[in-house]
């Protein structure tokens, strides 16, 4: 949503290569655009095995690291789930606009929604209602393992919200509160063209698939440090379906799924599973 934000003003084009925002970028990614990186078709993988979630790391440090790693694919031939490339998109709103990413939801999403407790996770403020996250290890409760406070402000997730700024925000996806235009929505959900001329079920930051008689689904999840989220929405059905957990199982996407067939069986053979779900590989 920030980047279409972008995107209507005029800050960016969706084709634009990033190299165009990155002047010191690696020779391959010379053909990655926004449009890649937005659907995850950029070749860009996720944190490698080496990498230390518990250094805090600046902003510079991860562009540095994410620099050297190798595309597992030319950008446009394939679809993979890619955190880093959605850090990628953090830090080119704050090359853009010279804010924070957070701070831009914040002025340009979050309090135009009215989603007073939405903003980005921080370890340092005191928090009303703050939930903690749990894993469950052979069968006992435990803390979530921790991560450096940095990687919890990056843009591939770590959001705090109530399940009441989430409808706030289901209900700004039906009206011209943050986004002026019809094709800019209709761009989101548009299921991404790879270079072989086939379609991947997945837009911006939405998978997307289709009920019986062509009803349009969507859905997004997410399991991070003993949290999980799961949002599915049906716009003909004018239906949301969200799910938060701070336990690591049982599946979220498993048991919104079921609450969806219970509501609407007629919307016929789903998804049985979820490609979405992020973990942290420590």
């Amino acid at each position: 949503m920030a980047i279409m934000i972008l995107v209507e003003r005029g800050k960016l084009g969706l084709d634009f290569k990033i190299n165009n925002y990155f002047k010191d970028a690696p020779i391959q990614w010379n053909n990655i655009t926004v449009r890649h990186l937005l659907t995850h078709t950029s070749g860009m993988t996720n944190y490698p095995d080496n990498f230390n979630f518990r250094t805090d790391y600046t902003e510079d440090e991860l562009y540095e690291i994410i620099q050297k790693i190798p595309l597992t694919f030319q950008p446009g031939e394939q679809w993979a789930y890619s955190n880093i490339g959605y850090v990628m998109l953090g830090v080119l709103i704050r090359r853009i606009t010279n804010q924070f990413y957070g701070d831009f939801l914040k002025e340009n999403i979050f309090t135009p929604l009215g989603m007073t407790t939405a903003q980005v996770i921080s370890e340092a403020d005191i928090i009303l209602n703050r939930a903690s996250g749990y894993v469950l290890v052979d069968g006992e409760l435990k803390n979530q393992p921790w991560v450096s406070p940095t990687l919890n402000t990056l843009a591939d997730g770590a959001l705090y919200l109530t399940v009441y700024d989430m409808i706030k925000w289901d209900a700004g996806l039906y009206s011209n509160e943050l986004l002026k235009n019809e094709t800019s929505f209709d761009a989101m959900w548009t299921p991404v063209k790879l270079n072989n001329g086939t379609t991947y079920p997945y837009g911006f930051g939405w998978r997307l698939w289709e009920g019986r008689n062509g009803m349009r689904i969507m859905e997004h999840g997410g399991r991070w440090q003993g949290f999980q989220a799961i949002i599915i929405r049906v716009p003909e059905k004018k239906l949301m379906i969200t799910l938060f957990i701070n336990l690591s199982s049982p599946n979220v996407y498993e048991v919104a799924l079921a609450i969806l067939q219970l509501y609407y069986p007629e919307l016929g053979v789903i998804p049985k599973s979820s490609m979405l779900m992020r973990t942290m590989p420590i």
